[in-house]
């Protein structure tokens, strides 16, 4: 984090890559990047773009639903205790296809993208922070439906669960800005993304939120981003012992998993959550995925949004 301050506070611009846990960190220059690092976010991108001309293959093997049950009806527990109100479950699943990593790179459509050599590659429709002329600004994301669905987006927006879901995610992205700035305010509230997912469509549920941070916000901008990781979205609350729970019950390391990436551009800085993730390990892929858990979850609707969830966005 040390290093994202320095380079901030001289203006330099850079490209930074932090882990879920904020144990491993990548912090390049954009003058230095090299092939190794391929990303694009908010119209910055270091590639061209490149047609992929091959049948594609992509097959996904989720893990049993006996396995999803047993950490579903853990975390259910959890809440019961008042130990969590909401907590973002994920697994890893195993997926094959006939692409490589760079060559998902670079046939997926999505708002943020970003490929670290033989480890990731990851294409996100969720924005972390961005900052701009000293105001900070926040975009949970939460609440998912099949866009064919007739009234999709009425059924979403009036589904309770997914108001209460969003409200508690909302509430505390409010109090983690309240840690870095003042004024806070809510902008906009449960508004509509449309996201690709392979050959469906999505809507999702996203809000704005934002604050006001002091003038010499760059000299700090590493404890900044410390203070507010890992993102409510893809944690919980209340945020310390929801981790708590996390660790215990998935019972894998999500590494680069729901983390962030982002660009410091010498003046402004933009973020994305690494959600939509394809790992490698060794000559295998896993395809990590997950989605938020409340009180008035349905295990089978909360199994199948993981599944959902596991595409290519082509």
């Amino acid at each position: 984090m040390d290093k994202i301050s320095k380079l901030a506070e001289s203006r330099t611009p850079f490209l930074f890559i932090i882990s879920f846990d904020n144990r491993d960190i990548v912090v390049e220059e954009l003058s230095n990047l090299s092939g190794e690092i391929l990303f694009e976010i908010e119209g910055f991108k270091n590639y061209s773009n490149r047609d992929i001309k091959k049948e594609i293959f992509f097959k996904k093997k989720p893990i049993e639903f006996i396995e999803y049950k047993r950490a579903f009806n853990q975390i259910i527990e959890e809440i019961k205790r008042g130990n969590t109100y909401l907590l973002n479950l994920s697994f890893k699943s195993k997926i094959e296809t006939n692409l490589t990593l760079k060559e998902i790179f670079h046939i997926s459509k999505a708002k943020y993208k970003i490929y670290l050599k033989d480890k990731f590659v990851c294409f996100s429709p969720e924005k972390f922070i961005e900052i701009e002329d000293n105001q900070i600004s926040t975009y949970p994301m939460k609440g998912t439906i099949d866009a064919s669905i007739k009234g999709a987006e009425e059924i979403i927006l009036n589904n309770k669960k997914e108001m209460a879901e969003h409200i508690m995610i909302v509430d505390l992205m409010r109090n983690d800005l309240g840690k870095v700035g003042r004024d806070i305010r809510v902008e906009s509230f449960r508004y509509i993304d449309r996201i690709k997912a392979g050959k469906k469509e999505l809507l999702q549920v996203s809000s704005k939120i934002t604050a006001k941070l002091e003038p010499n916000w760059q000299e700090s901008l590493g404890d900044i981003l410390k203070r507010l990781l890992p993102a409510g979205s893809i944690s919980g609350t209340p945020k310390k012992s929801t981790l708590d729970i996390i660790r215990r019950v998935e019972n894998y390391n999500r590494g680069f998993y729901t983390g962030i990436f982002g660009v410091f551009t010498g003046t402004s800085l933009y973020s994305a959550v690494m959600i939509r993730f394809i790992e490698k390990k060794g000559d295998r892929l896993f395809y990590k995925s997950g989605g938020g858990i409340t009180l008035d979850s349905d295990l089978i609707d909360e199994y199948q949004e993981l599944i959902d969830k596991i595409y290519i966005p082509i």
